[in-house]
């Protein structure tokens, strides 16, 4: 049996910033936006190619405070070319960081770069370009 992961929401503060953080910064699409039980607001955006989409969520949605869900991983095959676009897209974004040496000099595995979301929620994009 498989188990695949779908969505993991994010605790956001303003809901129509993060999706246009998300969706203008970031390139996720919009999958939709919808008002939900009792006005809950929904807006379910999923990152391109990915299998897993976020839900952004308010407090009482999210459970969780704005801004305290760190360690949320985007995995790219080629850093420098991603890092390059989050830029043009107008992304505040650190350099590249090597978390181990690498005796051939790839990012392979090794190759990071970190951001935050306009609450804090922390975000790390992974150089992985082929899977065993």
């Amino acid at each position: 049996m498989n188990w695949t992961l779908e969505v993991v929401i994010v605790p956001v503060s303003d809901i129509d910033r993060a999706k246009d953080f998300y969706r203008d910064k970031l390139g996720f699409a919009v999958d939709h936006d919808t008002a939900g039980a009792g006005g809950t607001r929904i807006v379910q955006l999923t990152p391109p190619g990915s299998g897993c989409s976020i839900v952004l969520g308010e407090r009482d949605f999210a459970k969780m405070e704005p801004g305290s869900l760190h360690g949320l991983q985007l995995v790219v095959a080629d850093l420098p070319r991603a890092r390059a676009e989050l830029i043009e897209r107008g992304l505040e974004v650190g350099e590249i960081q090597r978390v181990a040496p690498s005796p051939d000099g790839s990012l392979d595995n090794i190759g990071f770069l970190f951001f935050g979301d306009p609450d804090g929620n922390g975000w790390a994009v992974q150089q992985i370009s082929s899977r065993s």
